[in-house]
């Protein structure tokens, strides 16, 4: 059975490695935002995962390429210059505050030397990274982390595949702490009304510029202290919170205003993999009939010849 290859995630357990990660990812994704020429969406902010764990992909300073890698298989900080300058910090010792000095400091030693906003974004009552000492990992938190969102990468590359619109990569956004993919219509959206915790209006309302379709997978908050996949339109048609989206055991979560499947419905399922698919396949077409799209001009179908 396929579920056995889907690693048990507990939030309770392991909600403080998941914190300080967050923290860890956010200082890296400012890095890059420093630097690199904006994309739409905010998209060239975000991290991607690899095969070891999350990485920055290409960061670019004025005379060099950068890449910072948080390994999850040998539980370390990486970071590697195209200079072939390299640096690593123990993720077992490493302290949010020690990893945003430390890796600033390296940064500057090897000549590229930025600033970059200290407030983590989309935390309410947040503590700037200089300020907060305190930082867990769990090696086994971490690992089992890493191959879920392995699994999920896979199943959400697969979902990008049968779409012929604009889509976005799978990406890890640090602020919220999720693996997403997005597709869009085309059409303009109303402006959105921003209330995103630090962060500025105008960085959202860009973000839902257009109508978008968003899934993602989270391994859970204060708010939602499970690990779950998600599922939602902008703007959100009449009658989309009572769609009959698959399979049963998905719910509409009133709050959050998206429509939810706990990770460990899917990781229990006879095959994890196709009950996922059926949750985004589902709730993309119950969102794109009811919000008017091209359903057949977006399927994608490749033709063999």
């Amino acid at each position: 059975m396929e579920h056995t290859t889907w690693p048990e995630l507990s939030f309770e357990a392991s909600k403080d490695t998941y914190e300080t990660i967050h923290l860890w990812t956010q200082i890296i994704g400012k890095i890059k935002l420093a630097l690199n020429p904006w994309i739409n969406h905010s998209w060239h902010s975000t991290l991607k995962v690899t095969t070891n764990g999350l990485t920055s992909d290409p960061i670019f300073a004025k005379d060099k390429q950068l890449e910072i890698v948080l390994n999850f298989l040998e539980h370390r900080l990486e970071i590697i210059s195209s200079d072939d300058e390299k640096k690593t910090f123990d993720l077992e010792t490493l302290k949010v505050s020690s990893c945003y000095k430390n890796v600033l400091a390296y940064l500057e030693d090897i000549g590229i030397a930025i600033k970059i906003n200290a407030i983590p974004n989309e935390i309410e009552d947040a503590i700037p990274f200089h300020d907060n000492h305190e930082g867990t990992y769990d090696t086994e938190a971490a690992i089992k982390f890493h191959k879920a969102m392995l699994k999920v990468n896979q199943v959400f590359t697969q979902y990008r595949s049968e779409f012929r619109g604009k889509s976005s990569d799978v990406q890890f956004f640090w602020g919220s702490f999720d693996l997403a993919i997005s597709r869009f219509s085309g059409r303009k959206a109303p402006l959105h009304p921003g209330g995103i915790p630090n962060l500025p209006d105008w960085v959202t309302q860009e973000a839902y510029s257009h109508e978008v379709m968003s899934c993602g997978f989270w391994p859970g908050n204060e708010a939602v202290p499970f690990a779950a996949f998600y599922s939602y339109i902008y703007p959100a048609p009449d009658g989309f919170k009572e769609a009959a989206v698959k399979p049963s055991s998905a719910y509409f979560h009133d709050d959050l205003g998206e429509f939810i499947l706990t990770y460990e419905d899917v990781q229990k399922s006879e095959n994890p993999s196709d009950t996922l698919l059926e949750f985004l396949r589902s709730s993309y077409d119950h969102a794109a009939k009811l919000a008017d799209w091209d359903i057949e001009k977006f399927q994608f179908k490749l033709e063999k010849k």
